[in-house]
């Protein structure tokens, strides 16, 4: 697995690279066959006076994206919370696989992460294009990603999976870029398109 450590408003010191290293992959460690490249973001509250320290994990793990978040006022305690955090939602992801695909799909799909020619197809390739590539104004961060087609369903187990507030998704019936997102009083909302 690829480990990319990254942080802000502190020095990531070979103490911290290591109990996160090792944090990580004792979480991931079931999750071997799935779980191919992590990026980890520490950072520090630049306030003195609030001790938020954080520690955020993007895991991409057989074609799909699963995110952890947590915040205490200690960065170890941070990098133990969101370990835990990623290791239930791997663990729900990979019943999800084995409800929804049987058992025997399930397994498939983990054994052909194995053929390069599997990794290399879920692996995002040129993003940009033929475009020159160029850094956004300051107050603007783009982010680009591909959007294979999906359905309401796997959208939402997605969104679940992210631990963000929406997932944008492109919907394999109509092919049209579609978000589903978390209403305020429960439930879940679908924004789509409409002709003017």
């Amino acid at each position: 697995m690829k480990l990319l450590i990254h942080g802000r408003n502190l020095e990531v010191t070979p103490a911290i690279r290591d109990y996160t290293q090792a944090k990580l992959s004792r979480a991931i460690n079931h999750f071997e066959g799935l779980v191919q490249e992590a990026d980890v973001h520490l950072s520090v509250a630049r306030n003195p006076r609030v001790t938020q320290q954080t520690a955020e994990v993007t895991v991409f793990a057989n074609g799909m994206v699963i995110r952890a978040q947590e915040r205490s006022e200690n960065l170890y305690s941070s990098i133990d919370m969101v370990a835990g955090k990623l290791s239930r939602q791997l663990k729900r992801y990979k019943e999800r696989l084995s409800d929804h695909h049987g058992e025997e799909s399930a397994l498939k799909q983990v054994d052909q992460l194995d053929d390069e020619a599997s990794v290399a197809a879920i692996q995002p390739g040129d993003l940009i294009g033929d475009r020159e590539p160029a850094l956004p104004p300051p107050a603007v961060r783009r982010k680009y990603f591909s959007m294979p087609r999906m359905g309401l369903e796997e959208a939402l187990n997605q969104l679940e999976l992210i631990d963000h507030d929406f997932y944008v998704y492109r919907d394999s019936k109509s092919g049209e870029i579609q978000v589903v997102y978390h209403r305020n009083h429960g439930g879940y909302g679908v924004i789509q398109s409409k002709e003017s």
